[in-house]
């Protein structure tokens, strides 16, 4: 589902981020197979208070964990959902969903059949020397969410408030997200997993 050019705009832009559901081999857990149903119901009625309504806009990746729970909890309500990944589709895959096992390809594939699937190098080109894809798609996200106005946007983090893995996770889209919005939800998964 994507927003035609005669629709309403949306009153709710809801940007997202948070971790993937754990690898098998993850040494520190940070988001066990077995909070799924946590996380999900905490997204869900993060969007009900936030009041999200039929046609507003869900912007978020599709990494498996939180990036499809948040895209499913969004087209159960009948938002309009946008993923974003940072390569093409077979490489993001392997990175960021396969890894997982259980039926996340799968779900990715259900979600993507009703979203709007926007590929980096495709729509901006290939990555400058030295340049991060996390960082790089993270600013995309912002920009894109920013199109109608930063009074509409909403961001919500699945987050544990850590560094994370490497540039361009959670932290990095948390900080550039309260530059543009006051308007900020943290599910913190240090108390959510409690």
């Amino acid at each position: 589902m994507s927003l035609r050019e005669d629709a309403r705009p949306p009153s709710n832009v809801v940007l997202f981020s948070g971790h993937m559901i754990d690898a098998p081999d993850r040494n520190v857990p940070r988001f066990p197979g077995d909070k799924e149903f946590v996380a999900a119901t905490a997204i869900a009625d993060t969007l009900s208070e936030i009041g999200v309504i039929r046609g507003d806009l869900a912007i978020c990746g599709g990494a498996c964990g939180g990036d499809l729970l948040f895209a499913e909890a969004c087209l159960a309500k009948g938002m309009v959902v946008e993923l974003y990944i940072p390569f093409d589709e077979p490489a993001f895959l392997v990175n960021s969903v396969d890894f997982a096992d259980a039926d996340w390809r799968e779900r990715f594939l259900a979600i993507k059949a009703r979203a709007t699937l926007h590929v980096m190098p495709d729509e901006l080109g290939e990555l400058a020397p030295g340049e991060n894809p996390y960082e790089r798609v993270n600013r995309w996200m912002l920009e894109s969410a920013s199109r109608f106005g930063g009074k509409k946007i909403v961001f919500i983090a699945l987050w544990n408030g850590g560094d994370g893995d490497g540039p361009g996770g959670t932290k990095h889209f948390m900080d550039e997200a309260r530059r543009r919005s006051e308007r900020i939800h943290w599910l913190n998964t240090r108390k959510l997993w409690d």
